[in-house]
């Protein structure tokens, strides 16, 4: 339980349905290095304990701070420091809640790990357990969920997949739930309302560089690290639009120079748009795709599903194919694999 009020009617959903629960807060940050931005772990605590008590079921800390450093953080850093985009949150639903979580909780004797994700899990006539999209397409986070496994899978539960937002908000009220109307969390994951930039200002030492137009190299201005731009960026750059009041937009990372390459935001600006993409470390929640086959993928959160072609290179790689060009795909952020509705699978963008 996070503190928030989707984790809340999960667990009031779960208790109604006669299930023996108790209620857990991973402890994973608290804001120790004083990174900018606020990290309310403390609050969400409180919280927590507030909604237990409401439903009169145990409440527990389960402190992962070190193995959140380790798996999260430490990769999180990695990844911005070698020019990568990466993927905090779907890196924690991996390695913490489904990873060294669910191992706490199979220790203690709890059969499954409960969380409010919108997604939905159903069971295979096999018994095998395949995971769909949340019901609201607004709030389906499926993609944060593409990198698990499928024993991860089979030891998880999503209450609220069926749910719509404000449904959800209703059933709280009505149970007088004292998260009802406390405001979503938008930073990163389990670290709070830290901007990434400052985040990263506080880990990553800045790396000065030229910021060059791509057609001509001709030098704009400069950076203070590409680790604080991404591909397909907009804002924030620190060049000003030409006298049409045309935009440039981030379109490549060149580490010889340690060069920014922009270009103005058309549809032929140079690397922007993508045909082709390679993906590497495949995960799989089901059997692993071992030939050539016509899918959908998220190419990021909140994205439609897209029309593409799935090409398997041996060794957890694949050339994908896009049956319309794609915007903006950064290296080290994930494609998600979908046969409708149903989640089959991610892999990272080299």
């Amino acid at each position: 339980m996070s503190g928030g009020v989707d984790s809340s009617v999960a667990a009031l959903l779960l208790q109604r349905q006669g299930h023996d629960l108790v209620g857990a807060y991973m402890k994973n940050w608290i804001n120790e290095d004083n990174v900018i931005g606020e990290c309310p772990w403390q609050q969400d605590i409180v919280d927590a304990r507030a909604v237990c008590d409401r439903l009169g079921i145990e409440f527990r800390v389960v402190n992962l701070m070190a193995e959140y450093r380790e798996r999260v953080v430490a990769y999180l850093l990695d990844g911005y420091a070698r020019g990568l985009t990466p993927n905090p949150d779907i890196m924690c639903n991996r390695e913490i809640k489904f990873g060294v979580f669910r191992t706490w909780a199979k220790s203690h004797g709890f059969g499954a790990v409960a969380t409010g994700h919108y997604a939905r899990r159903a069971e295979n006539p096999d018994g095998t357990v395949a995971l769909l999209e949340g019901t609201d397409r607004n709030k389906d986070q499926s993609y944060f969920l593409a990198l698990l496994s499928q024993a991860q899978l089979a030891d998880a539960r999503f209450p609220v997949g069926d749910l719509a937002k404000p449904a959800l908000r209703r059933i709280a009220r009505e149970a007088g739930l004292p998260t009802a109307d406390k405001k979503d969390s938008q930073g990163i994951c389990f670290i709070g309302e830290v901007k990434m930039q400052d985040f990263l200002r506080t880990y990553v030492p800045d790396a000065p560089g030229p910021i060059r137009r791509a057609h001509d190299g001709l030098e704009l201005g400069r950076h203070r690290g590409l680790h604080f731009y991404t591909l397909g960026q907009r804002r924030g750059i620190g060049v000003p639009s030409n006298t049409d009041h045309e935009a440039y937009v981030v379109v490549g990372k060149r580490a010889a120079d340690n060069a920014l390459l922009v270009a103005f935001d058309h549809p032929d600006a140079p690397g922007l748009f993508q045909n082709e993409v390679r993906v590497h470390s495949l995960s799989w929640v089901g059997t692993p795709l071992d030939g050539v086959q016509t899918l959908e993928g998220r190419v990021r959160y909140r994205d439609p599903r897209v029309a593409l072609e799935f090409i398997p290179q041996g060794g957890g790689t694949a050339l994908v194919k896009f049956r319309e060009p794609q915007r903006g795909l950064a290296s080290g952020q994930i494609l998600a694999f979908y046969n409708g509705e149903r989640l089959l699978g991610g892999g990272v963008y080299q």
